[in-house]
């Protein structure tokens, strides 16, 4: 999948999803959010102008969400996403309007509309990670002036390929066949325990 695949799901499949912002006292605050749109520059919503979400939007200019889509943990996708965001303003508030038609429902009037201001999240990493494939799946990706952050747990030179490890993964996820072994990212858990137990130190964490 692509970077604008990731995207579209977070709109299309899963659609809201739990944003956090942070206060004035540096506190985390979660909100329900839809997001409403997107493409390959980002994804796009709207809140009010009235709202606490809107002033903590303004100040920092950055966001997190994350997103899930499944009727339980094992057949569960997560979608997350951390980036900067920028005001669009009303402009766009048509387009998102005639793409999520129920907010003529919470929204009725043209008055009533003009609380109403537009986000664009337009620079950010996200991360995909999938438990209902076996073993899991997982995958990074970025959007705007950024670039994919390499991220988890990685075998150096110093691996004599003697296997302490092998037991410990629970998804079964290092390679054997050359040494040093090497740790399939895309099934990667990210739990530590090959690091835990490598007698060589051979193991190491980056991001």
């Amino acid at each position: 999948m692509e970077t604008k695949d990731y995207l579209k799901y977070i709109v299309d499949e899963i659609h809201t999803v739990v944003v956090a912002t942070v206060d004035d006292n540096g506190l985390p605050v979660t909100s329900a959010i839809d997001m409403m749109d997107c493409n390959e520059s980002g994804l796009y919503f709207l809140t009010a102008k009235g709202k606490g979400f809107y002033d903590r939007l303004k100040r920092r200019e950055y966001m997190a969400l994350t997103g899930v889509k499944g009727e339980d943990t094992m057949s569960c996708v997560a979608v997350s996403v951390r980036g900067k965001v920028k005001e669009l303003g009303s402009e766009p508030l048509p387009h998102l309007f005639l793409k999520n038609p129920y907010m003529n429902e919470i929204y009725p009037t043209a008055q009533s509309q003009k609380a109403l201001t537009v986000f664009h999240l337009y620079e950010g990493n996200g991360e995909w990670f999938d438990l209902s494939k076996k073993p899991i799946e997982r995958a990074s990706f970025a959007f705007g002036d950024t670039t994919t952050k390499r991220e988890g747990y990685f075998i150096t030179n110093v691996c004599i390929g003697c296997r302490v490890c092998e037991a410990v993964c629970p998804q079964s996820c290092i390679d054997f066949a050359v040494t040093p072994a090497v740790i399939r990212q895309e099934n990667c858990l990210h739990c530590g325990n090959c690091m835990n137990v490598c007698p060589q130190k051979a193991v190491v964490r980056e991001g």
